[in-house]
This record gives C-alpha cells, sequence and structure tokens, in this order.
C-alpha cells in the first residue's frame, strides 16, 4: 500500500474513502500490553476451593489482550484506551462471585464501590473470559476476534487456547 490517502491539496478524504482505500491490508491485530503487559492490582478470593484461595488474598495481574479486525477510518482496528478502561475498571478493586457474603461486608462497610460481582468465580480463567465478553460488547463490529491472556502469578498465566 502506497500513496497518500489525503487530497493533494491536504484536505482529508471521507471515512467510507479512507476503508475503502485501507479494506486491501486485510485484518489487522492490535496487540496491548505485548512486551509490557497492563498491570492491575485486585483482591479476590475463591469460595469453591478448599486451600488458601479461600481467604481474601490479592495479586497484582498482567493482562495481555490481541484484537483482530478491520481498520477503520481512523487507521487503528480498535482505540487502546476502549481495552485499558476495560481493564482499569478492575484496578484496585476486589473481585468475588455473587452470593459471596464478602459483597455484602464491603457494602456494610461502605465500600461498595471497591467491589465486582463477578457470575462465576473469580479466577485467571473466568477473568479472561469476563474481560473478552467485555471488550467485544465495546470495540467496533468490525472487530473479529478478542484474545485475554490474565497472568495472576508467575506459575499461573490463562487466556485463549
Amino acid at each position: 500500500m502506497t500513496g497518500r490517502i489525503s487530497g493533494g491539496d491536504g484536505a482529508g478524504v471521507d471515512d467510507d474513502a479512507v476503508v475503502d482505500r485501507l479494506a486491501d491490508a486485510g485484518e489487522r491485530a492490535l496487540v496491548v500490553g505485548g512486551d509490557r503487559p497492563i498491570r492491575i492490582s485486585a483482591g479476590h478470593r475463591l469460595l469453591r476451593h478448599d486451600g488458601k484461595c479461600s481467604r481474601p488474598h490479592g495479586h497484582n495481574y498482567e493482562v495481555t489482550v490481541r484484537v483482530v479486525g478491520a481498520l477503520g477510518p481512523e487507521g487503528w482496528v480498535a482505540d487502546k484506551g476502549t481495552v485499558t478502561d476495560a481493564i482499569d475498571e478492575w484496578d484496585h478493586r476486589f473481585l468475588l462471585e455473587a452470593g459471596d457474603p464478602l459483597v455484602e461486608a464491603f457494602e456494610a462497610a461502605g465500600d461498595g464501590d471497591a467491589v465486582v460481582v463477578l457470575d462465576a468465580p473469580p479466577t485467571a480463567e473466568v477473568l479472561g473470559v469476563v474481560l473478552e465478553e467485555t471488550l467485544r460488547d465495546r470495540l467496533p463490529d468490525r472487530v473479529s476476534e478478542v484474545a485475554v491472556e490474565v497472568r495472576e502469578t508467575a506459575e499461573l498465566c490463562a487466556g485463549d487456547r
């Protein structure tokens, strides 16, 4: 792909013309957090676990997101800010499964806004699934694939295949 997209006088071209011009590029990938994963700190506990993970504790999670799709008129697959905003919603929060008595305890203490309530146990695997679903809802229709990798510890990393 060579050549300018704008007109010779510097005037911009309308969005449809830009999309048409970029269509030959095919689907492209945007990786957010590739070499430097997005880091968030969050607490959780696993009610369905008999070991130490059943106690409230926290992790410095590392998240990497791969988004695939066609380029839009902005020249990108998706806005990186949309991706990082979704991840940041969990930073310095406590991730709990619905029905966990800690949800009510946080609310009673006036810290209900510090809790994110999930419909499933807050494991790294589930966090990846929930982030993928959230991003699919928020990203443009031109996005065909969203894959999230969540690293809970140096030994534990969950992601799409």
